[in-house]
């Protein structure tokens, strides 16, 4: 299922297919072509990376701008705070969300801090890209969801897209971006094909949600995969009369705490998915808010639903139990509506 995208104001509306993968790699290129000072660090990145969404930038920007690394995140972030500090925009692709952890020192001290402890006196427009969830059998140390991290460390910017118009318009947003951002793109979209502007200047703003579906039974909060996945449950849902309205909320930080209270004042019930583990991912958080600011407003409880607290299995068909499905959100909708 593609999402449509509004056209650029003022621009041209033409479209290309891409996936969801070389949407990002396009993404990079157009921002290259744009800005001299961006430049982009990764494990075999000249080859295409871990996912090949870079193939083919090595030969337009030679390896000046395209550079190899070695297996070592946090020199690679590091590096990228260095050289934001002194005016370049690198982009840092980690390949797996769970590697920021070797490079936590990086990226929530040293990204997320120093620009606040020096007083202003420096930018740091500094893009890490690390993709999360589960690549079909990846296994425990290659198929975590980091993008509650951000949420708790204040500093930091974090962006997960749901399709690949909005994976190209939120990355060159997140280029442009003066503060450091975590770009988290979802492993199971990497293949999924949509029409993508061309416009070099189409860039979607950082902090605010989209409406992928109105509706006016229940709001499903949700990002990244999931929301494809609660697109298919409101088809499904349409021939029962239950009309679910799907809240694309494509940055965690900041988070559009307005578009989430309108949607649920709007429907009285509130549904939060994602691939992050349900217990203290970003479900709570927004759970807490929709209670604080839409309590009088409330028909049902609210259902949250995340990932199995449990490593993910190396098992392809464990894999797919452990997180949300169609079905899933599905028959919580139903719930909520009986209830």
């Amino acid at each position: 299922m593609t999402i449509t995208t509004p056209a650029p104001t003022n621009a041209s509306g033409a479209t290309t297919v891409l996936s969801y993968e070389a949407a990002q790699g396009a993404a990079i290129a157009e921002e290259m072509r744009r800005d001299d000072s961006v430049f982009l660090m990764g494990q075999d990145i000249a080859s295409g990376g871990f996912f090949g969404g870079t193939r083919g930038l090595v030969e337009e920007f030679g390896l000046g701008r395209i550079r190899n690394t070695g297996i070592t995140e946090a020199f690679m972030v590091g590096a990228a705070a260095g050289a934001a500090m002194t005016g370049m925009r690198p982009i840092v692709q980690l390949g797996f969300a769970d590697f920021s952890l070797i490079a936590g020192d990086e990226i929530f001290q040293k990204l997320g801090k120093w620009r606040h402890m020096h007083g202003g006196q420096f930018e740091l427009p500094a893009v890490i890209i690390m993709p999360i969830g589960p690549s079909g059998g990846a296994g425990p140390e290659h198929s975590g969801s980091m993008e509650m991290l951000p949420m708790h460390f204040p500093g930091l910017k974090a962006v997960v897209p749901s399709n690949p118009a909005n994976a190209k318009a939120l990355l060159k947003a997140a280029i442009r971006d003066p503060n450091p951002v975590l770009y988290y793109p979802s492993k199971q979209l990497n293949f999924k094909r949509g029409e993508v502007f061309t416009d070099p200047e189409y860039v979607l703003p950082l902090g605010k949600a989209t409406i992928a579906r109105e509706g006016s039974t229940v709001s499903v909060i949700s990002y990244g995969c999931m929301v494809p996945r609660a697109l298919e449950a409101a088809t499904v849902l349409a021939s029962e009369g239950i009309d679910l309205e799907v809240v694309d909320l494509q940055t965690l930080v900041p988070l559009d705490r307005e578009t989430i209270i309108n949607s649920v004042v709007k429907t009285g019930r509130a549904m939060i998915v994602h691939e992050a583990p349900r217990t203290a991912g970003p479900g709570a958080e927004i759970a807490a808010l929709i209670q604080e600011r839409c309590f009088y407003w409330l028909e049902a409880p609210i259902a949250r639903l995340g990932s199995v607290d449990a490593p993910i299995p190396a098992s392809r068909f464990l894999e797919d139990h452990c997180f949300p499905s169609v079905s899933d959100i599905v028959e919580t909708a139903r719930h909520l509506v009986r209830d």
